[in-house]
């Protein structure tokens, strides 16, 4: 009798500690990602770029970004003196529940000296870094591409030169 509830109790621990392992694993850097998309290209187009809403759960920061199919960085559109001014940001605050939106004429992910031409309705891997209580961990966004005449709001980034 002993024994058995030496060994239910064992189970019984062991099942909470993975429990408490995978809400540990699932609070660190949850961030929710919806409409992920890219800005199609014409031919020899070199620069295009990602939109997205990131959505945190705890306090976070958006600290990088790359992608396999062009070089990528995290930029920012703002008007300074009547001029629509773009440059790059080292980092992003995700504030708890909040959503933040990369959107054209805003921030977004810049993608620069693409591989290939990107066509309505291809995908485009992007990888998010993020830090969540000093620790950095990744997460794979999968970013549909739209039409290259896609609204912009604010200006292409097509011809942008850096």
């Amino acid at each position: 009798m002993q024994a058995k509830f030496r060994a239910a109790r064992a189970a019984s621990i062991a099942t909470l500690a993975v429990a408490g392992l995978l809400a540990s694993a699932h609070a660190m850097a949850q961030v929710d990602v919806s409409d992920a998309w890219v800005r199609g290209t014409v031919p020899a187009q070199t620069a295009s770029g990602a939109f997205m809403t990131l959505h945190a759960q705890q306090d976070a920061k958006l600290v990088g970004v790359s992608s396999p199919v062009a070089t990528a960085e995290l930029h920012e559109m703002k008007m300074e003196n009547n001029v629509m001014r773009m440059r790059q940001i080292p980092s992003l605050d995700l504030p708890k529940m909040q959503d933040v939106q990369l959107k054209p004429g805003g921030y977004h992910v810049m993608l620069m000296g693409l591989k290939q031409q990107l066509k309505a309705g291809d995908t485009v891997p992007i990888t998010l870094k993020i830090e969540q209580n000093g620790k950095i961990t990744e997460q794979q966004v999968n970013a549909q591409v739209r039409d290259v005449a896609a609204p912009a709001q604010g200006g292409s980034h097509g011809d942008h030169k850096h």
